[in-house]
């Protein structure tokens, strides 16, 4: 099992505040565990988040003074 990771913890970890991961929760645009009142977030989900916003570079080749992808 994952660790829990409380919102404060996830914006420590994301260096945003606070609204920012309640935010996701609240849109759902992020897996979360509901205990009673307390909202957590799974390590892995946090790690996947991440993962997915993730933007590879991209080699560009110039042709007549022009970038070309």
């Amino acid at each position: 099992m994952d660790r829990l990771l409380t919102v404060a913890q996830v914006a420590e970890r994301l260096g945003t505040t606070e609204r920012f991961p309640r935010r996701l929760i609240a849109e759902r645009r992020i897996r979360f565990i509901k205990l009673g009142s307390h909202v957590r977030i799974p390590e892995s989900t946090l790690a996947e988040f991440i993962a997915s916003g993730v933007v590879e570079p991209v080699t560009v080749a110039w042709s007549d003074g022009k970038a070309v992808a």
